[in-house]
């Protein structure tokens, strides 16, 4: 019989936890754990939620007869790190450090709760494609402001993951393909994969990716400066003008993709347009990219939440389908491929890589002849 690899996933969000065993490829079970905004609000730090998750996650696990010493590995989203590279990395100390000293996020919990569980049951604690993957090229580094360069922030588990996918359907590995990758959810960004390595992508921490239903995306930077200065908005309002009031919120006062098609199917035109707008902001996107590959693009690969809305997806390929095959998977697939990168290691088809904190990128001084001193890591805007 074939050996059972059990590992259990953890994916800390900002108002749930979600877990999902895993028994090999096979997900046999699955839970989303809703954390309440006032036993969240207790809480005076991120950090200081650990033992609350911990406890909630222990609690799920002993309620459907899960016996945690029966498990291979632990495994938990991340953030919070420095830019590296894509791959399945082993928790050390150095990231648990990181994590600790940066809970910009709820997902900056996911390598402390895991290497907690692994230390109590002797197995090992992964993070796999944390979004801190940075592999950009220089050239796409460099913007019209020389301190203000570009980084790398995109949906970097869910862009990996169906790109090895959308490979392994060719018949090939990834990193002998060509793809423009598009996650479209409550967040979109488009990027570049280039043989295995995402050589240029939206940045969402920068307003640089299409509008989505709660993000703003690319505005004129002009206005956008005159705003800012009008004295109507603080510093605070206008990152959630951004980040969580944008897109669809600021024009339809409304994130649901369902609430839209309804308005749009009793005749609102302007919902209409909104909506339309955004599947050209993303197929324009798309088209940008696949100028990034000079046009070798193996596939167009569509993945998030609203990859399930056929108008969308049919409106997209509509007008990228020209430069490739488009490939759809659609959902949510961040379990998955937290699961797979660990099964992936554990089974010996990929290597483990180790989290040092080394610069992905040294800065343009040694471009310009002068000794390097590079920021390890960009600081974010929003």
């Amino acid at each position: 019989m074939m050996e059972i690899i059990r590992i259990l996933a953890i994916n800390p969000g900002s108002t749930s936890t979600k877990i999902a065993v895993f028994e090999n490829e096979d997900k046999v079970y699955g839970l989303d754990i809703t954390h309440e905004a006032e036993r969240l609000a207790r809480f005076k730090q991120l950090s200081d939620q650990f033992d609350y998750r911990k406890q909630m996650i222990i609690k799920a696990m002993d309620e459907q007869g899960y016996d945690l010493r029966t498990f291979t590995a632990f495994v938990g989203r991340a953030g919070g790190l420095d830019p590296c590279s894509g791959g399945t990395y082993p928790v050390n100390d150095l990231m648990l450090d990181h994590a600790r000293s940066r809970p910009i996020h709820p997902a900056a919990l996911g390598p402390l709760l895991a290497h907690d569980l692994s230390m109590a049951y002797d197995k090992p604690a992964f993070v796999v494609n944390p979004p801190d993957v940075d592999e950009l090229e220089p050239v796409a580094r460099v913007s019209g402001i020389a301190d203000l360069p570009r980084s790398s922030s995109f949906h970097a588990l869910s862009h990996k993951e169906v790109g090895l996918r959308a490979a392994a359907k060719m018949g090939k590995p990834y990193t002998d393909v060509n793809l423009v990758v598009a996650h479209i959810g409550g967040g979109v960004s488009v990027a570049a994969h280039k043989k295995g390595r995402v050589v240029d992508a939206d940045n969402l921490l920068y307003g640089e990716a299409p509008m989505a239903p709660t993000r703003a995306g690319v505005v004129p930077p002009s206005k956008l400066i005159s705003l800012c200065f009008s004295g109507q908005y603080s510093e605070r309002k206008v990152k959630e003008l951004f980040m969580k009031n944008g897109g669809l919120v600021n024009h339809l006062g409304t994130s649901e993709v369902l609430e839209v098609k309804q308005r749009i199917a009793k005749g609102d035109r302007y919902a209409k347009l909104v909506y339309d707008a955004m599947i050209y902001q993303v197929a324009k996107s798309i088209g940008a990219y696949a100028t990034v590959l000079e046009g070798k693009v193996d596939a167009i690969v569509l993945t998030g939440g609203i990859s399930r809305d056929s108008y969308f997806i049919e409106e997209l390929t509509r007008m990228v389908a020209f430069i490739a095959p488009v490939d759809i998977y659609p959902g949510e697939l961040e379990m998955e491929a937290l699961a797979l990168g660990v099964l992936r290691v554990i089974s010996g088809t990929e290597d483990p890589v180790a989290y040092t904190g080394q610069r992905v990128w040294e800065g343009f001084d040694s471009y310009k002849g002068r000794p390097q001193t590079g920021d390890r890591r960009p600081g974010a805007l929003f």
